[in-house]
């Protein structure tokens, strides 16, 4: 019998493990031509998380966990449920139910009918998400795709069923700095996508801020895209034509008109505003160079602790 891994990703999510476990045990029993195993990877939480794992695990032995020694962030939890699956198919769900469980059958029969080799999820609304969120990630996503060559899909989930070929491609990318869901673009295959409406967490509040999914989408834009590398040079050149200009203005203006002596609080705003153009095109550069200092560590993507 083929077999589907879910990998569960937690972290301080005590609470949202039964009701998840509950409802993709539905499924699981629905789909009886299939194993199932489940992992759920505990990345570093604070509370019982992993007390829970370890009860379910004795209940069920389709149940598998692994603890981290510290948090390392959720695509480190992605890529250790990938590594450590050993299914035919593998999906990625968020343990809060935003992931409709119940979409997991039409999804395995996309890729065992139509010939898929990935399946993929996308929210077409965004209700009940604070307003200025969902402006700043469209507005993100149309921003990505003018920039990168690889195409993001806005409302794009990591909740996905992939084959054995394409999670094998996926981890053959062992880079540290990791944005999922520009490498699920990256490595192709022929993907379906299912719409849905989005839902809110079953119990809990998001483990995201405006500031933490801000630097999500920079560590996107840095991984996929060099553009800002070109702005800052760009830049460069038309405050280099904008000063020779001036000088030419200058060069006229004292011939015909003589010297007389500027005031200084121009000149004082024009040192500032060019020094802090300078500032920004450098820290462009000091993030690339941040990142790539990061991938030459070679450090692990995550340490277990312990699993069973």
């Amino acid at each position: 019998m083929e077999k589907i891994s879910v990998v569960v990703p937690c972290y301080n999510e005590e609470k949202s493990i039964p009701l998840f476990y509950s409802e993709i045990d539905k499924i699981s029993k629905k789909m009886k031509k299939l194993n199932f195993e489940f992992l759920f990877i505990n990345d570093g939480s604070s509370d019982k998380t992993l007390d829970v794992c370890k009860e379910l695990a004795k209940k069920d032995k389709r149940v598998k966990y692994i603890s981290f020694s510290r948090n390392f962030g959720k695509e480190a939890a992605m890529y250790a449920g990938m590594e450590h699956s050993i299914g035919d198919y593998v999906t990625i769900m968020d343990v809060d139910l935003q992931d409709p469980p119940e979409l997991l059958p039409k999804m395995y029969n996309c890729i065992k009918e139509k010939g898929y080799d990935c399946v993929a999820t996308r929210r077409v609304t965004r209700k009940g998400e604070p307003p200025i969120r969902s402006f700043l990630a469209r507005r993100f996503y149309k921003l990505i795709n003018k920039m990168s060559d690889i195409e993001m899909v806005d409302g794009a989930r990591d909740y996905r069923l992939m084959t054995r070929q394409v999670v094998d491609s996926i981890l053959s990318m062992k880079e540290y700095n990791r944005y999922s869901k520009g490498l699920f673009s990256f490595v192709g295959y022929k993907t379906k996508w299912l719409e849905y409406e989005n839902r809110e967490r079953a119990i809990g509040e998001t483990k995201y801020n405006i500031w933490k999914l801000f630097m999500y989408a920079f560590e996107g834009i840095i991984a996929f895209s060099t553009t800002p590398l070109w702005i800052a040079a760009i830049v460069g050149i038309i405050f280099c034509l904008i000063s020779f200009i001036a000088i030419i203005f200058i060069i006229i203006k004292t011939l015909c008109y003589g010297d007389p002596v500027g005031g200084w609080p121009s000149m004082v705003c024009i040192i500032f505003m060019v020094s802090g153009i300078q500032l920004f095109c450098i820290g462009i550069i000091g993030a690339y160079l941040s990142k790539t200092y990061l991938e030459t560590k070679n450090r692990p993507i995550y340490i277990i602790k312990e699993k069973n």
